[in-house]
């Protein structure tokens, strides 16, 4: 089965986490808070739209980051975690009937990496429909399968429900509505025969007021899971209210540009980022861009691009062809698709069975398979965009001989070349970056129009000042991106073209400002034409922006500045001019005359967790019928156990009483199988757990089975506080027990790489500009505070030569000390001059002295012991008892040591 990426995981993992607490709690807004709190994110209101206390949360991914593959994990992660369902129901929305109909076909396939998920959670029971073949559904699929509908949210979006499948009756559901008791607690939200329904399938006028056996009262009646694909076009009052109507229990929605108005914007739970797609080698970056004066540049530097591309994929150890993209303008434009062919084949000798034309009308890529080494396309060229959910990786080159400004077209064809073959970094780094030549007419807007269309494709300013790279065109116009070395030369600062309605006004600039402009005015257009060369200073961007007039294009210019700036800062970081960072030893230990990096699992092998050493008893287990909850004492703690409020078709107790003991003990070790517990110790926990309980008055068998997922929670839980006894026990057996012998070797050592720092957002955008950060973007930076300010110390230190912002649980960009329960992310990783490494923990006065500070300490000056004087560690705080700033406690640490 497909492994998931690093971000993809830790995503599936923060939905896991913020379902559970919602159930648990029964507050979707407390676990929403503590979901971004978590992340380190800033406090965002949740907004329920009117759906109450039904989860409602979106995703962020931009493009290239697996947005359906993820929806796939989300099911299985929502029935577990929050519906408690075997096999559940779920509605999955798409934009588009061609996007449905491919996200049908590929969840109907099998081995396909969507469905794989599913069979796998699932057992193989599931059953996936397009919303056409709905009246396919027969009562005994109900919580025997986990259904999958896919369907266009506008075939639910109506005012007048008659008249549409979705709402209309039809007698092939009258089974699931036959035997429904007169006091089923969902009746009252089912959808009534009406006079327009007899009209339109010919009842009779008996049927009037009857619950109407229709698909969309199927759906309320048993509350599926919402999938919600390109959720920013499903923010609309209209479309609140069509989901409101089949009663979801959960809506998760996944899009690149969430909407985020605070009048009607998505509640992100998660954001990837393009940094990390990077980092997964999911997208290529940077984006080269080059811009030129007419379309026949474009075309031959795009020609120019792919053919040196194709020499570097002859030395690769994969198979790949690059592939140019070429946008053309429609039949009433200059350069049409017959004109740029022509010029393709005529002037610039390409063969004519390299080229497939992609319109409405010329479909020459249908049937086709671009990933066979037989097929011979290198160039296609298409005028709007290609069709929904066309993906082939070995799109590099993006050309465009119209306006990037006026197409939303170029914005999917863009996403089109970001996309890495078979989403593995390539040894050649020319095949680790996408490119892009436009034509633009008049002045040189390409830069711009091409930060507005990545902006639309999920990418943050930050991303676009680090990832978008200009390149000048040289010589007859045949641009030198490959610098004559077989790599892409090293890029220009960046320069930046504004337009605005008026000269502005410089004489108050100094004459440093007024270098770095070049202004000419378009008397045809009534615009004033400036230039901005090199870094703007703050005079500089308010003498622009006041020029710009009306507040909308203020805060354009604003932008555009913004970026223009965090450009040039980005292009002067050590990891983009080819610097390397010290490496960091990890902390390792012998362990039976074996040396082993202490990990998690190394501590809890040396405390030996063994289920059967501990009792398999849930203290003071209540169930509570009444709330639909049970409690326990674990640990000394009372824990609340929520059951999902899901219908009762049938009456359970009946129906379990063929459920044995031994079913339930089976179900138990399925579903808490973990990798550090011996298989038939866990049977035997369970079996001895579900005796104990069953031993207890007003407990018995049907009620357990009727509560097995609170029953599971309160069973993981419960090893999971053994599992932390043992782990403590062999952490301080391992690095402070009489025998530990812990040692720092040259075999375990950990390397920041240039090109893989997976930072997210928010990301550091204050004025104050460092120096020494060695990668273009800060993760996680306020640009204020005690933090902030322990930041400015380390980057004004004579003595360090580079530093890092440590980034938090991303997998393999991240250094990390052991920890008992858990791994410790130091705030700052530094590279002293004089080839030492010093990382530093920073912690507020209210923290500096709790017991998680204690523990970093520790294993920190450890650590440090352990290297002979190779490395340091502080734990710095504001002031210290000396009367030390960070500063100088950072200093005095490296002087004196």
């Amino acid at each position: 089965m497909l492994i998931l990426k690093g971000y993809q995981q830790r995503a599936i993992d923060t939905l896991d986490d913020f379902l559970s607490k919602a159930r648990d709690r029964q507050n979707v807004t407390d676990a929403y808070a503590e979901a971004l709190q978590v992340q380190g994110l800033p406090t965002l209101a949740y907004r329920d739209y009117g759906f109450a206390d039904v989860p409602y949360v979106c995703f962020r991914i931009p493009t290239g980051g697996g947005k359906t593959l993820l929806a796939s994990h989300a099911i299985v992660t929502a029935a577990k975690s929050y519906l408690d369902a075997d096999f559940p129901i779920t509605l999955w929305l798409v934009p588009s009937n061609t996007i449905r109909q491919q996200t049908v076909d590929a969840l109907k396939t099998p081995g396909h990496p969507y469905r794989e998920k599913l069979d796998f959670a699932f057992n193989h029971q599931v059953l996936v429909l397009d919303i056409d073949e709905v009246t396919q559904i027969r009562p005994q699929d109900i919580g025997q399968k986990a259904i999958v509908v896919v369907s266009t949210l506008a075939n639910l979006r109506v005012n007048d429900t008659s008249g549409r499948k979705v709402y209309a009756y039809h007698e092939n559901f009258e089974p699931h509505f036959a035997k429904l008791p007169p006091h089923h607690s969902y009746l009252e939200r089912l959808e009534k025969v009406s006079e327009a329904d007899i009209q339109e399938v010919g009842l009779s006028a008996h049927e009037l007021g009857k619950i109407k056996y229709s698909f969309a009262n199927l759906l309320a009646l048993h509350r599926p899971l919402l999938i919600v694909d390109e959720a920013h076009n499903a923010r609309t009052s209209l479309t609140f209210d069509t989901l409101q109507r089949v009663h979801p229990a959960a809506i998760i929605e996944f899009t690149a540009t969430p909407n985020t108005s605070p009048t009607n914007g998505s509640n992100i739970l998660y954001h990837v980022s393009a940094a990390e797609l990077k980092a997964e080698e999911m997208i290529k970056l940077p984006i080269i861009l080059t811009e030129h004066q007419n379309w026949q540049d474009a075309v031959r530097d795009t020609v120019i691009t792919r053919n040196k591309l194709a020499q570097d994929a002859q030395q690769d150890e994969s198979y790949i062809r690059p592939i140019a993209l070429l946008q053309a303008e429609a039949k009433n434009g200059e350069v049409t698709v017959e004109v740029l062919k022509a010029y393709l084949t005529d002037d610039l000798h390409i063969e004519a069975d390299t080229i497939a034309i992609a319109t409405g009308n010329q479909r020459e890529l249908d049937g086709l398979n671009l990933f066979d080494s037989a097929c011979p396309i290198e160039y296609i060229i298409t005028i709007e965009a290609l069709k929904e959910g066309w993906d082939c990786s070995f799109a590099y080159v993006f050309c465009s001989v119209k306006q990037v400004s006026s197409s939303k077209d170029a914005e999917q064809l863009l996403g089109r070349v970001l996309r890495m073959p078979f989403a593995r970094r390539r040894v050649i780094e020319d095949l680790n970056r996408a490119y892009a030549h436009l034509a633009t007419k008049g002045f040189a807007n390409a830069a711009k129009e091409l930060t507005d269309k990545l902006i639309a494709m999920g990418f943050e300013e930050m991303e676009v000042a680090a990832f978008l790279r200009q390149q000048t065109p040289v010589g007859d116009g045949q641009t030198d991106i490959f610098g004559g070395g077989g790599e892409v030369s090293k890029p220009a600062l960046a320069s930046l073209v504004i337009e605005l309605p008026t000269m502005p006004e410089l004489d108050h600039l100094d004459d440093d400002d007024k270098r770095k402009l070049a202004i000419t005015e378009d008397k045809d257009n009534q615009k004033v034409i400036v230039r901005v060369n090199g870094e703007a200073s703050e005079a500089l961007q308010q003498t622009l922006i006041k020029a710009a007039g009306k507040k909308p294009a203020q805060e354009a210019i604003a932008r555009d500045l913004r970026i223009h700036n965090q450009s040039i800062q980005a292009q002067k970081s050590p990891s983009e001019r080819g610097e390397s960072f010290g490496q960091l030893p990890l902390l390792c230990a012998y362990i039976q005359d074996e040396l082993e990096l202490i990990e998690p699992e190394t501590i809890l092998e040396n405390g030996q967790l063994n289920l059967l050493d501990y009792p398999a008893k849930l203290n003071n287990f209540r169930i509570q019928e009444t709330s639909n909850s049970f409690s326990i004492d674990l640990d000394g703690k009372e824990i609340s156990y929520h059951i999902a409020q899901q219908s009762e078709v049938i009456n359970l107790n009946e129906d379990l009483l063929d459920v044995t003991e031994q079913d339930l003990i089976g179900w138990l070790d399925r579903e808490c199988k973990q990798a550090d517990v011996m298989q038939r110790d866990l049977i035997k926990f369970s079996a001895l757990l579900i005796n104990d309980l069953l031993q207890q008055p007003n407990i018995n068998l049907t009620a357990l089975v009727r509560n097995k997922y609170p029953l599971l929670r309160a069973v993981r839980d419960l090893i999971g506080l053994y599992r932390k006894r043992a782990q403590k026990a062999g952490y301080q057996q391992t690095l402070f027990g009489n025998e530990a012998q812990v040692v720092l070797t040259e075999e375990f050592v950990y390397r920041f790489s240039p090109e893989h720092y997976p930072a997210r957002p928010p990301y550091y955008a204050g004025r104050y500009k460092f120096q020494k950060h060695f990668f273009p973007i800060i993760e996680d930076l306020k640009a204020q505070g005690e933090e902030y300010e322990c930041a400015k110390a380390i980057d004004s230190l004579p003595e360090v030569k580079y530093w890092i912002r440590n980034l938090v649980r991303r997998d393999h960009a991240s250094f990390w000390l052991p920890l008992a329960h858990n791994r410790f992310y130091p705030d700052f990783i530094c590279e002293l001059k004089d080839g030492r490494m010093l990382v530093v923990e920073y912690k507020g006065e209210a923290y500096a002295s709790n017991d998680d500070s204690a523990e970093k300490r520790a294993v920190g000056e450890l650590w440090a012991k352990s290297s002979q004087g190779r490395c340091l560690f502080i734990m710095a705080v504001e002031q210290d008892g000396h009367g030390r700033d960070v500063r100088q406690q950072v200093q005095d640490l490296i002087t004196q040591n």
